[in-house]
């Protein structure tokens, strides 16, 4: 499919690093601000899937974007400009080593640890005689180390990141704080659109002020989980599995398909039809979480598109 972008090899002016994510690819603009390309990769199970999924990195890129402009009256965040329907530009920042992970519910990798038996996840006590996708009492924070390609990212307790120095008390504790603010936030936003915020993560960043920030996606299907408002609680008291926006339709046909990431497992083919059905998921997901029409960037040849846009940009400074 070459309506697609699945890699990066960009060259922009002032380019002096790359970094490549699972899905995006950051570039180092003269050590002063980074240009954020999001592809059409596709990740589950912290593993790439062949084929990139139309118009994903569009979404991602303005879900995210749109976002941080609806809450940087309560956390500040990198963002400067958007050149590019698949690019955001903003200041340089040092990522913080941790995932921010909230949860409202539980379910997903706390329903897996739950059922095994766990009642503490990253330091958090979770209660007794829960079932899968209660509501918590109160949000939880369950953060996760950030893994290096091709590793899974771990859980950690609080108290493991101060005690490993991997972040300072005072600088987690305006994480904890920006966490708690960014989800009710987004909690918000999701009930206007009869939606529940289930769980999310987030990352922050330090600029070279020493001030933090909100940097990556945000609210995204790819961090967050959502469930359909209406219907919730009859689901839940007939013990059926929750109607949800995410990309969890792609974990659950991935599992049934005997993978999981796990060694000696192979990624299941995925055909172009069942490609262009993930794409449409995605754009069903924009829609219903911006409240919005997506508009489908041109993509007759995206890495000419987002060369040009980026360069124009970056030479009009």
């Amino acid at each position: 499919m070459n309506n697609t972008i699945t890699d990066s090899n960009f060259n922009f002016p002032g380019q002096k690093s790359v970094y490549k994510g699972k899905v995006r690819a950051v570039y180092n603009i003269n050590d002063k601000e980074l240009v954020m390309v999001a592809t059409d990769r596709l990740s589950a199970f912290d593993v790439v899937m062949p084929k990139g999924i139309p118009y994903k990195g569009q979404i991602l890129n303005q879900i995210a974007t749109k976002f941080m402009a609806q809450t940087e009256d309560i956390v500040p965040n990198w963002l400067t400009a958007t050149p590019d329907p698949n690019v955001a530009v903003g200041h340089l920042c040092v990522p913080f080593k941790v995932e921010m992970v909230i949860r409202g519910y539980m379910s997903g990798h706390a329903a897996r640890e739950y059922k095994a038996g766990k009642r503490m996840l990253c330091g958090v006590a979770m209660p007794e005689g829960m079932k899968e996708n209660d509501k918590f009492p109160s949000p939880i924070i369950t953060p996760a180390t950030k893994a290096e390609m091709g590793d899974h990212d771990e859980d950690i307790s609080r108290e493991d990141i101060i005690k490993k120095g991997i972040v300072s008390e005072a600088d987690y504790l305006v994480l904890e704080d920006y966490t708690r603010k960014l989800f009710e936030r987004g909690t918000e936003i999701a009930a206007s659109r009869g939606l529940i915020l289930v769980d999310t993560k987030y990352e922050f960043g330090k600029t070279k002020a020493g001030k933090i920030v909100l940097i990556d996606e945000i609210h995204t299907p790819d961090s967050s989980r959502y469930f359909y408002e209406e219907g919730y609680q009859e689901r839940q008291d007939k013990g059926e599995a929750q109607k949800q926006l995410s990309k969890e339709f792609v974990r659950q046909w991935l599992i049934a398909n005997d993978f999981q990431g796990l060694e000696g497992q192979t990624v299941p083919f995925m055909s172009d039809e069942y490609i262009q059905t993930v794409s449409e998921r995605y754009i069903e997901l924009y829609e219903k979480i911006m409240g919005e029409p997506f508009v489908k960037a041109e993509v007759s040849n995206i890495h000419e598109r987002i060369q040009k846009n980026v360069e124009a940009y970056l030479l009009a400074k």
